[in-house]
């Protein structure tokens, strides 16, 4: 009778769970860079509540002048950002929202020229805690950053193109301008 070969024995290593970051960003950096805690979901009231105590704030820290300038929203369809809880938030804080079609690849461009190159600076690294893996994202989306300013300037042949989640465009301007 053969021999079976033992089965190969490995030990996992833990490592940190996933970590979802959103972005708010114009043409000059990211405006602000939240964590959502372990374990939750994004639903209106949670993002609403980002919109109030985390991004207005942070537009006033970041780019003085803009909230009396008027705030100009570029975010998907997503249920939290459209829920009438959200719209109404939205309308206190006088955000306007920019319409966004549906699969509409070039009013995304954090989804292609931020999200993905940032995806794969991380794949195949592992984090102990979740915190490292914050960290590593932070890291790598300051480098990331500067790519996408790149190409912003060879986009619009400066570097404050209208290609942004959130923008400062002309009261007169309804949409961004490609």
């Amino acid at each position: 009778m053969d021999a079976q070969p033992q089965p190969l024995l490995t030990q996992s290593q833990p490592s940190a769970g996933k970590v979802m970051l959103t972005v708010f960003w114009d043409s000059r950096g990211p405006i602000l860079e939240h964590y959502l805690e372990t374990g939750s979901t994004v639903n209106s009231e949670r993002y609403s509540d980002m919109l109030i105590n985390k991004l207005k704030p942070a537009i006033r820290n970041k780019r003085r002048g803009l909230l009396s300038e008027g705030v100009l929203l570029l975010h998907d369809n997503a249920r939290p950002h459209t829920a009438v809880h959200t719209i109404n938030i939205l309308q206190e804080l006088h955000f306007e929202v920019l319409e966004h079609p549906v699969y509409s690849p070039d009013l995304a461009p954090s989804d292609y020229h931020l999200f993905g190159p940032l995806k794969d600076a991380l794949r195949g690294r592992r984090f102990a805690t979740d915190q490292q893996a914050k960290n590593g994202g932070e890291r790598a989306m300051r480098q990331e950053w500067e790519g996408l300013k790149l190409n912003l300037r060879s986009w619009f042949g400066k570097e404050d193109g209208r290609c942004a989640m959130m923008e400062e465009a002309p009261k007169d301007r309804k949409v961004p301008p490609w």
